[in-house]
C-alpha cells in the first residue's frame, strides 16, 4: 500500500487531483493523506519560507481567509473517501499549516498530487511557485488538470540525463500497475544526429518495466513541436525528471509549466534527485 499525499490550498478543492487518487485507489489501495494549505498571499510565499531553515517559519493568512469554506472543504474529502471506500487521513491544523510543513510531510510520502489549475489560479502568470514547490519536496510529483481522461498512454521523457532516468525509474518502482500500458519513450535529438543516448542500456532498463514499450527519437528543440507531438498521443501521462541540465530540463523551465500544465494538456509526473 503506497501513501499519496494531497495537497489543497485550502479554499479551493481540486476534483481532479481527488480524482486521480481515486483511480489509483481503484487500482490498488492506498492510503491518501489530505494537506490543506492555508489560503495565503501566493505571490509573497516564499518569502515566509527562510531559505529552507530548520524549524519551519510561519505563513501569515491573508485578511480574507474563509475558514468555513475550508471546513466544508475537509469534510467532503472525508466523505469522498468514505464513499470510495479508501483508507485516508487529514491534516486539520490548517491555520497554523506553512508550507515547511508540507516539504516536511513530502519526506513521509510516496508521492504527492497537486490539482494544477487551482495552483496557477493563484500564481497568475509566475510559475516560480510551482517550480519552487517542485524543486523542494522530498517524493514524486503528479501534477493534474482539473478534467481529464485517465491516462493510458505513458510518455517517458528521456534526454539521456541522469534525471531522466530517475524519474523512469521512480515511476515504474511506485506506479507498476501503470507501468504496464502503452508506453513511449521519447528522446528529443537536438542536432539530429539519429541516436539515442546510451540506447541500448535505457532499452534493458525501460524494457524490464514498461512491457509495451515503444522508443522513439524527435529531431530538433523546437518546444511547439514536441507539444503538437504529444496532442497526437491517446491519453497520455508525461514522465520527466526536472532541474537537471538536459534538453527537457530546460523545455520545462521554458515551455513545459506554460504549454503542459498552465494549459491543462496532460497529467504530469515528476521527480528529481534529493
Amino acid at each position: 500500500m503506497k501513501k499519496i499525499l494531497l495537497a489543497f490550498d485550502g479554499s479551493h478543492f481540486s476534483e481532479g487531483a481527488f480524482a486521480f487518487a481515486k483511480a489509483l485507489n481503484e487500482r490498488k489501495k492506498i492510503l491518501l493523506t489530505a494537506a490543506f494549505l492555508p489560503q495565503v498571499d501566493f505571490a509573497n510565499l516564499w518569502s515566509y519560507s527562510g531559505g529552507g531553515a530548520a524549524g519551519g517559519v510561519f505563513i501569515p493568512l491573508v485578511e480574507d481567509a474563509d475558514t468555513e469554506t475550508v471546513v466544508k472543504n475537509i469534510a467532503r474529502f472525508e466523505n469522498l473517501c468514505i464513499q470510495n471506500n479508501i483508507e485516508y487521513r487529514v491534516h486539520k491544523d490548517f491555520l497554523d499549516f506553512a508550507l515547511p510543513e508540507l516539504k516536511k510531510e513530502t519526506r513521509f510520502a510516496d508521492l504527492l498530487v497537486i490539482g494544477s489549475e487551482k495552483f496557477y489560479e493563484n500564481i497568475g502568470d509566475s510559475s516560480s511557485y510551482l517550480e519552487d514547490l517542485l524543486h523542494d519536496v522530498e517524493c514524486p510529483v503528479m501534477l493534474v488538470p482539473e478534467k481529464f481522461e485517465f491516462p493510458t498512454t505513458n510518455i517517458l521523457a528521456y534526454d539521456g540525463s541522469g534525471s531522466s532516468v530517475y524519474a523512469i525509474k521512480q515511476f515504474a518502482y511506485l506506479l507498476p500497475e501503470l507501468a504496464g500500458q502503452s508506453s513511449v519513450l521519447v528522446n528529443i535529438n537536438k542536432h539530429g544526429e539519429g541516436t539515442i543516448p546510451e540506447e541500448v542500456n535505457i532499452e534493458e532498463l525501460a524494457a524490464r518495466h514498461f512491457h509495451d514499450l515503444t522508443i522513439t527519437s524527435l529531431e530538433g528543440d523546437d518546444n511547439d513541436s514536441f507539444a503538437k507531438w504529444l496532442d497526437y498521443r491517446k491519453k497520455p501521462l508525461l514522465i520527466s525528471g526536472s532541474f537537471g541540465r538536459g534538453v527537457f530540463s530546460r523545455m520545462f523551465h521554458k515551455s513545459f509549466a506554460k504549454d503542459i500544465v498552465k494549459k491543462h494538456r496532460v497529467p504530469l509526473f515528476i521527480a528529481h534527485h534529493i
